[in-house]
């Protein structure tokens, strides 16, 4: 057969996989586009990974702890609320959560329902599954629809909350609105949290159908050892660890994992400088007369304007192209009406906030690009 491809199953043939924002490997690129840490991970981290590897590496050789059992103790211990290590289940990144998320739960007769816009992962997730999806579309209010999330008949309903891409967070007294009828599973993807004035985990104890999935990606700046976590009562965690692969976790992840959550007061002051850069940013912004949502995340969706006032999704890819040509990476996202004339970027160190600052001034004053040239 020459086409091995025709042998794959036919819903995997017709899939379109995720995209991720551009990792350029060259260096003098300020990279505001995948929502990193703009900040190293707590000291202890590379201390942990030193003595965990030691002096030959011989622990390497060793299978991980299958349960990732020291993780979840800390992760627990982190969070309080009443919550023990058969509340938590350890993840390859918040990903690898919501992929057992639907591994679990959704086929074509149990849907999965999200927002839109939203996480662009969770249509991917479903597709590979062969499941079925509900989506609600927001609109430019970023209000959550309470009712209609209430009224889905969707298996489990996921919900990113800072809402990715704009940042907009939802209160506790609209998720738990939604709770109160929703009888699905109702996953809060709270990948931004930290940055966030409010989270859903004192909602836990009162709502076993409420999961809640994190990640040490952006706020611990671990992007790069890939682990994430849900929150959820035992049986639903039980549930997950069945479903799960065995070893998940690699165990340099699990330590640093560990000692990065042993060290509050570092990541509180990193958290506090991020959160400060953004809302310096955001005030920037407003006065460039651009409409930009409020954010609790780590990252800012903001409506360029070029110099004659105008906005739209020329707009916005234009200045998406000129400041990619001069190496600030930022991301567009031109497939949904909503988002199409927007920029999210994400929050960077104050010295790159003023490259970025600077480059949208010189895309101000540069010539429309089919203006003639004197």
């Amino acid at each position: 057969m020459s086409d091995l491809s025709a042998l794959a199953l036919p819903h995997i043939a017709k899939l379109h996989a995720y995209t991720p924002g551009l990792q350029p490997t060259e260096p003098g690129w300020v990279k505001l586009n995948t929502n990193e840490c703009p900040y190293p991970p707590s000291p202890r981290v590379a201390e942990a990974l030193r003595r965990e590897i030691g002096p030959d590496g011989a622990s390497l050789r060793l299978y991980p702890n299958p349960r990732s059992t020291p993780l979840r103790a800390a992760v627990a211990t982190l969070h309080g609320h009443g919550l023990r290590e058969a509340n938590v289940c350890i993840g390859n990144g918040s990903d690898d959560i919501l992929n057992l998320l639907i591994r679990a739960f959704v086929t074509q007769e149990a849907a999965a329902g999200f927002t839109l816009p939203s996480y662009s992962l969770y249509p991917v997730l479903v597709e590979i599954q062969d499941g079925r999806m509900q989506t609600i579309e927001f609109d430019r209010s970023m209000q959550l629809p309470v009712e209609r999330i209430a009224a889905s008949t969707a298996r489990a309903f996921f919900l990113t909350s800072p809402n990715a891409p704009t940042g907009v967070a939802f209160s506790n007294a609209d998720l738990e609105r939604v709770l109160a009828s929703y009888r699905g599973l109702f996953v809060v993807d709270e990948a931004y949290a930290p940055f966030a004035r409010e989270n859903a985990l004192p909602l836990l104890a009162r709502h076993p159908n409420l999961v809640i999935v994190r990640t040490l990606s952006k706020a611990y700046a671990l992007a790069g050892i890939r682990v994430g976590y849900a929150l959820a009562a035992a049986g639903i965690i039980d549930l997950l660890d069945r479903v799960r692969d065995s070893y998940n976790v690699n165990r340099l992840s699990q330590v640093a994992a560990v000692a990065a959550l042993e060290d509050p007061a570092y990541y509180d002051g990193v958290i506090a400088k991020i959160v400060a850069t953004r809302d310096r940013a955001v005030a920037a912004l407003g006065r460039r007369g651009w409409f930009t949502y409020p954010s609790q995340s780590n990252f800012i969706f903001t409506e360029p304007r070029n110099a004659r006032g105008e906005s739209g999704p020329a707009v916005s890819k234009s200045a998406y192209d000129f400041l990619f040509a001069r190496k600030v990476l930022v991301r567009h996202f031109p497939s949904h009406a909503l988002t199409a004339p927007f920029l999210r970027i994400s929050v960077g160190t104050d010295a790159e906030m003023g490259v970025l600052s600077d480059t949208l001034d010189a895309w101000l004053q540069a010539p429309p690009p089919h203006a003639p040239q004197r």
